[in-house]
């Protein structure tokens, strides 16, 4: 059950990410994957510092922490 979780929440959280850092973004369809994947991050951040989110709220913030990081990794390799 929580990977579908991840992945309905992770398609909002790349766009919210996308939405958060500034630049030209990458678009939606890629936003959308790099959120997926970002949920993903997010998840094995928390987790290896020892933090994890028993609501709904917390969970989504975890996405989001998590694809912001991703967007701005993927960011700087584009720019390289």
């Amino acid at each position: 059950m929580w990977i579908i979780w991840t992945i309905l929440v992770g398609a909002f959280v790349g766009w919210v990410a996308g939405q958060l850092v500034k630049g030209r973004g990458f678009g939606f369809w890629v936003d959308v994957l790099v959120g997926i994947v970002g949920s993903f991050l997010g998840d094995r951040i928390f987790g290896l510092l020892g933090m994890s989110a028993t609501s709904m709220i917390g969970r989504l913030l975890m996405d989001i922490v998590g694809a912001v990081v991703l967007v701005l990794i993927v960011k700087a390799i584009k720019k390289a």
